[in-house]
């Protein structure tokens, strides 16, 4: 889980109002000047200290003080002095020789507080790879929500947190949102193929994303709500043509996907910048970016399958064999091979749907 911390060392207007928003967001840390302004924060938020000259004689009521090598001397140095007090190291990196010590902090310290004045990410990216292994924690200053976003992806692992400093309420919601990128695993059921058949003409929709699958990833995609059926990446081999392994030939394009944030998306919807999540075979997800969407006509075939439980799932694909679902274990499964009593791997949402939300209302589909 990725950290979120909060600098209201600039916030005069609306403070209380912002931290309140920070403590129902479960913000991990407060970030503060003064240890008065901490005293109030609940146990469930890390109360930490950055001053701006000498350090206080005392730190009641604080859980980190991050300090200046220059100016308060180093981390292992205060221990000594101050028993009982947590100490962590802030760099501003400007040059070469401060990329340096930020690097040394990230291998050494347990909290690393680093402000890059670049707007390139290659120096945190040097710091991240300096780091790899380390036992620390690196916490990184973006100015605003979309370099939040940024700063959590660099190098695919991104550092271990931000810290931000609110303009206005609802910033701290934000970076919570950033940080809970990744959507939740979910849990794939056993389908029971029913009927295939061939229903004639109609648009398609291939994904092109701009990530690699693996063999055992693809999207969800079906006719209804309440049932979607796990579409394969054409990362396995295909004759007559390359594998293309960022795509999936995913469905008609009145389907649904899964997106974000719990949302599903119509197939048509999909545009370049959209995000889907791809799952595997254990439903393992994680955020894909869309890069295009290629909808053509196509003959259609038409799969009926069966939850255990019941649940009727539909999913119209493109009616050729190299269009792919994925089975138990993983197994590749051509769409025009498919016959009563197959089994395809699925998704059952509990929810239904207004404007790809999930809402808790009757709603039939068939």
């Amino acid at each position: 889980m990725k950290l979120c911390w909060l600098d209201i060392r600039e916030t005069d207007t609306a403070r209380a109002a912002i931290v309140e928003e920070a403590v129902h967001q479960r913000i991990d840390a407060i970030v503060a000047d003064q240890a008065a302004d901490l005293a109030s924060l609940p146990p469930t938020v890390k109360r930490v200290l950055v001053p701006k000259g000498p350090l206080p004689e005392a730190f009641e009521g604080v859980d980190l003080v991050i300090v200046d090598p220059a100016v308060h001397g180093t981390t292992a140095e205060l221990a000594l002095q101050h028993p009982g007090t947590e100490f962590g190291r802030f760099t501003e990196i400007v040059d070469a020789d401060t990329l340096e010590q930020a690097c040394a902090s990230a291998r050494t310290e347990a909290w690393s507080l680093l402000l890059f004045r670049d707007p390139t990410k290659i120096p945190l990216e040097i710091v991240l790879a300096a780091a790899a292994g380390a036992d620390g924690s690196i916490i990184t200053v973006a100015h605003d929500t979309e370099e939040a976003e940024i700063i959590f992806g660099v190098l695919e692992h991104g550092s271990d947190g931000v810290l931000l400093a609110p303009s206005a309420v609802g910033d701290a919601t934000a970076l919570r949102a950033a940080a809970d990128d990744r959507p939740a695993d979910l849990d794939l059921v056993e389908l029971s193929v029913t009927e295939v058949r061939h229903v004639g003409m109609g648009e398609r929709a291939c994904v092109d994303t701009c990530t690699y699958f693996r063999e055992d990833e693809g999207i969800l995609v079906g006719s209804h709500s309440k049932g979607m059926i796990l579409c394969v990446s054409e990362t396995h081999p295909l004759p007559y043509m390359p594998t293309r392994p960022f795509r999936v030939n995913a469905g008609a394009i009145m389907s649904y996907t899964v997106s974000v944030n719990g949302r599903t998306n119509y197939l048509s919807e999909l545009v370049a910048g959209s995000k889907v999540t791809a799952v595997d075979i254990h439903g393992r997800t994680r955020v894909a970016t869309v890069g295009r969407v290629k909808i053509e006509s196509r003959p259609l075939i038409s799969i009926d399958a069966v939850a255990p439980n019941g649940t009727a799932v539909n999913l119209i694909l493109q009616d050729d064999w190299h269009v792919r679902v994925l089975g138990p274990g993983g197994t590749v499964l051509n769409s025009t091979e498919l016959k009563p009593g197959d089994k395809v791997l699925g998704y059952l949402p509990t929810e239904d749907r207004h404007v790809g939300y999930p809402i808790d209302e009757f709603c039939r589909e068939q």
